[in-house]
């Protein structure tokens, strides 16, 4: 049955996967109007933030590959539900079981901001790695 054999229900580890399984399109759907914006922007350093958000995407592309992976190995699908005002919610279905997740606007922006954070980070890292 996989990973979890014995426990029904999710684990934090694959709480965090859905949570980010469901955040990463809206990081993906933030970057992509952002380039797009640069792009009629006429800025001096339109090619490097194009670059940056190009460097993003990538990852963001890695990153649902490796989570839809994982998830499909572990025997979750997240299937997305509804929205209103507030709240996003999915369905979770795993190991026999299904459950409702919901997260908060407010939630989910500081929780793509965290996300964008660590992708910028990383972006710099590269960046420091090829200047030395």
């Amino acid at each position: 049955m996989g990973v979890n054999t014995g426990e029904k229900m999710l684990t934090n580890e694959e709480r965090e996967m859905v949570r980010d399984l469901i955040l990463l399109p809206y990081i993906d759907t933030m970057v992509s109007k952002s380039m797009k914006e640069i792009q009629h922007s006429g800025n001096i350093l339109s090619r490097s933030y194009l670059l940056a958000g190009r460097y993003v995407q990538k990852r963001v592309v890695q990153d649902v590959y490796r989570l839809r992976q994982e998830l499909k190995r572990r025997n979750i699908k997240v299937i997305e539900d509804t929205q209103d005002d507030f709240i996003t919610y999915s369905m979770i279905y795993f190991r026999g079981y299904q459950e409702r997740f919901g997260m908060t606007r407010d939630v989910m922006r500081t929780e793509i901001s965290l996300r964008l954070s660590r992708y910028t980070a990383d972006l710099g890292d590269v960046l420091k790695e090829q200047m030395i």
